[in-house]
């Protein structure tokens, strides 16, 4: 059975005026369709051809690797992300984020550190580490913390076609947009 494209969980223009229609479309339609589209076409004859996208992802390497953990972020990312979101973490994720943080402005900072610090494209992430202990980690590229123990809580997309159409190079403006759009309930639901 071939990977699907998903459905977005909100209209395209749901996010604005943090993150337009266009750029909403252009990452969607565009690049997340290709990449859907490669993993069907570089997964066709392989093992892995009748298999889920998170088991591409977690047993693949190469191309296929590479379309299919970007397939698979994308996906995730617009989940974290909420037209009637952003605000404070509440409940159990609110006391998890007080134990390793501080508060919900100190996480923030560090996320928003560890993003800056990425040199060309990639992914920021707040991951839930098989202790419970929480953790903020950077990926490069295509890389994706599906592959290893933690879980991945909440994904920020760090490639330029996730924000230049509507901040140019400016990460940093992206940035504060991206919190105004994080789903917190979301994120609080994949707590283990």
């Amino acid at each position: 059975m071939p990977v699907e494209l998903p459905d977005l969980p909100y209209a395209r223009d749901a996010l604005h005026p943090h993150l337009s229609a266009e750029t909403v479309a252009l990452h969607h339609d565009g690049h997340q369709r290709r990449c859907v589209e490669a993993v069907n076409t570089l997964a066709t004859g392989t093992d892995l051809e009748a298999s889920p996208l998170e088991d591409i992802v977690r047993n693949s390497q190469g191309a296929l690797f590479e379309a299919a953990a970007q397939a698979w972020n994308h996906a995730f990312y617009w989940q974290c992300l909420h037209p009637r979101a952003g605000g404070e973490p509440h409940g159990r994720l609110a006391e998890r984020i007080a134990q390793q943080f501080g508060d919900t402005a100190r996480l923030r900072e560090e996320f928003n550190h560890a993003a800056m610090a990425v040199f060309g494209s990639g992914w920021a992430w707040l991951v839930q580490h098989p202790d419970g202990r929480l953790a903020i980690v950077a990926t490069r590229n295509a890389a994706t913390p599906l592959t290893g123990d933690s879980t991945p809580l909440l994904a920020c997309n760090l490639w330029e076609h996730a924000y230049y159409t509507d901040y140019q190079n400016d990460r940093a403006r992206y940035l504060q947009a991206f919190w105004k759009l994080v789903n917190w309930d979301f994120v609080s639901a994949r707590l283990r």
